[in-house]
């Protein structure tokens, strides 16, 4: 198969068409074991046109189809179809192949799941594997749009899979309505860019006041999508699905949309660098404000919560800094390393029936795999030198060099310092030390989930190694220096693992550790939504209740009382006796034949 349309369709409309067989096939959904061999099928056949696509990128470039979607006027106003390029096939190969490995992790870590359940998991997963596809491939803003609304969708279901947990439900709406408050941002963006351009296309020549203006919209749905400081809260609940569904959003899926949007519409981004100048600034700020929560959970998924928030605002920081492919490398990255650490994670938490790092300790003797696995993604993530973690850090570093004063780039720092010290402190926690009693009886995990453990550790090594190859096909450019940047970060990242061995290593108790673990771990943030939410939203919604039930319901209730009153006062006229209409009507034609005459 050598077209490569047909190549992207197949790895769109596969997962469609299994989450739809899914649905008109209640017996396979409810049998729970044939959902999960059609969706890991579907994953398998949309990864292998993928990585097709990607060769074949190589030798032939890209290629796009559209078709009229709208009209208006009896004139085309907006297209759909396919549009295969550098960006659209990497993206497409991270995704499909973080979703099979999800998948086929999640046989094994949701077997105790009821068959319906298990179906039910599995159609959602392929459903949503489509639409990150969607958009992906979108050719133009509005298709994505599309494929952005069902990413958020599918979240909500996947975070509140467990839906008869309470806290479940409340972090799946709290997910949908917080990422649905920034997409009124898209929406706006989207007409603005409509009544400006005509259209919908990524690269539109725009006026630099429309491009500032549709710029800033656009980035408010990224700053709720890719949970970036203020709206960043709604992340860390969402750790209350299942462990490969937090897996599948954090590393390739939900939050990677709003920095691939942002890739994606790089021109239109170039013509706002008061858009820029603003994802600078937030993404740094971000970075180290998430790093500094991440520093005081005792949730191990919490930990990798906020870990990912921060990672991308290393994102939006290279996107603001203006070098789209040192975000979308981070992206890359980042993807193997987080699905990496938390599918290690998921099998700890299906070994020893606890989120809570306290509930571990000395894991390493029992799970040997899993270790490995999570220490791999670990040094990834810290940025250590010779993961793939430190060449796409770096090079996110190295875009902010003399940025807004170095300030930026500082906070960056500082960041990298704390990811290394957070990530050594869980791995101290949950690895070493004296076994926990719930880690008494805990085992290595199936094959099911330890083998997706080991692909994914495999890129979190070697694929910053291919860093150049990755920037030709995107036609930017990209080598390995040594200077001020690396040598830095370098330091402050072995430095920061360093001091977490010391202090959470071999003196778990000391002062230092005792003073992290009393840190309060609520965000500020957080409460300060909470208190909109509940003394001003709520207190509104009561008066405006109070609006609707008295005064708008009181004047139709009103209404309608005076229209029965005053049909009870004229019923009296209506006695059905004929002398009496006689009368009316003669005593009516002298009231006219008077009225006439005086006139």
């Amino acid at each position: 198969m050598n077209d490569p349309l047909l190549l992207a369709a197949v790895a769109l409309l596969v997962p469609l068409a299994a989450a739809l067989l899914l649905v008109v096939a209640p017996p396979l959904r409810h049998r729970g074991t044939p959902a999960a061999w059609i969706c890991i099928a579907a994953s398998l056949a949309s990864l292998a046109a993928a990585v097709r696509l990607v060769a074949l990128h190589a030798q032939l470039g890209g290629a796009r189809w559209t078709t009229t979607w709208l009209f208006a006027a009896a004139k085309p106003i907006a297209s759909v179809g396919l549009c295969v390029d550098a960006v659209s096939t990497a993206m497409l190969a991270v995704v499909t192949l973080v979703a099979l490995c999800v998948q086929v992790f999640s046989v094994a870590y949701m077997h105790d799941e009821s068959p319906r359940g298990f179906g039910r998991y599995f159609a959602l997963h392929a459903l949503f594997l489509f639409s990150m596809n969607l958009l992906v491939i979108a050719p133009n803003l509005l298709q994505a749009f599309a494929g952005w609304e069902l990413v958020g969708l599918t979240s909500y279901l996947l975070i509140g899979f467990w839906f008869a947990k309470p806290s479940a439900a409340r972090a799946a709406v709290k997910a949908f309505w917080m990422t649905k408050l920034a997409d009124m941002g898209f929406l706006f963006g989207l007409l603005w860019l409509f009544v400006a351009s005509g259209g919908f296309e990524w690269s539109a020549k725009l006026d630099p006041t429309v491009a500032t203006g549709v710029t800033l919209l656009l980035f408010v749905a990224v700053v709720g999508k890719s949970a970036q400081f203020p709206l960043h809260v709604w992340l860390p609940d969402a750790m209350e699905g299942p462990t490969p569904v937090s897996a599948l959003l954090h590393a390739a899926t939900m939050v990677a949309a709003g920095v691939f949007l942002v890739v994606r519409a790089d021109p239109l981004f170039a013509q706002a660098p008061l858009t820029r100048e603003t994802m600078l600034w937030i993404g740094s700020t971000t970075a180290v404000f998430a790093a500094c929560l991440a520093l005081v959970q005792r949730d191990i998924k919490k930990v990798l919560a906020y870990s990912t928030c921060s990672q991308l605002g290393y994102m939006v920081a290279a996107l603001g800094a203006g070098s789209a492919f040192a975000g979308f490398f981070h992206l890359g990255m980042h993807a193997f390393f987080k699905a990496l650490l938390f599918l290690a994670a998921g099998s700890v938490i299906h070994a020893v029936h606890s989120n809570e790092l306290s509930d571990m300790g000395g894991l390493r003797r029992k799970m040997p795999v899993t270790t490995f696995a999570f220490v791999i993604g670990a040094l990834s993530l810290a940025g250590i030198p010779g993961f793939a973690g430190f060449f796409s850090k770096d090079l996110v570093l190295a875009s902010l060099e003399g940025r807004a004063g170095w300030i930026p780039w500082g906070l960056l720092m500082g960041a990298a310092f704390l990811t290394a010290f957070y990530m050594g402190r869980t791995v101290c926690l949950a690895f070493f030390g004296k076994l926990s009693p719930k880690s008494e009886h805990a085992h290595e995990a199936p094959l099911a989930m330890s083998v997706p453990l080991l692909v994914l550790a495999v890129p979190s090594v070697i694929a910053g190694f291919f860093g150049a190859e990755f920037a030709h096909s995107l036609g930017a450019h990209y080598e390995v220096h040594l200077g001020l940047t690396p040598i830095v970060a370098s330091s402050l990242a072995v430095a920061g693992f360093v001091a977490a061995l010391v202090v959470f290593g071999r003196r778990r108790d000391a002062s230092v550790a005792s003073a992290i673990e009393r840190l309060d771990r609520a965000s500020f943030v957080d409460r300060g939504w909470e208190a909109l939410y509940r003394r001003v939203l709520l207190g509104l919604s009561d008066v405006l209740g109070w609006i609707d039930r008295y005064v708008i319901d009181g004047l139709m209730n009103l209404t309608g009382y005076a229209t029965l009153e005053a049909g009870s006062a004229v019923r009296g006229a209506q006695t059905g006796r004929m002398r009496h209409y006689l009368v009316a009507v003669v005593v009516g034609a002298i009231l006219l034949a008077m009225l006439g005459w005086a006139r």
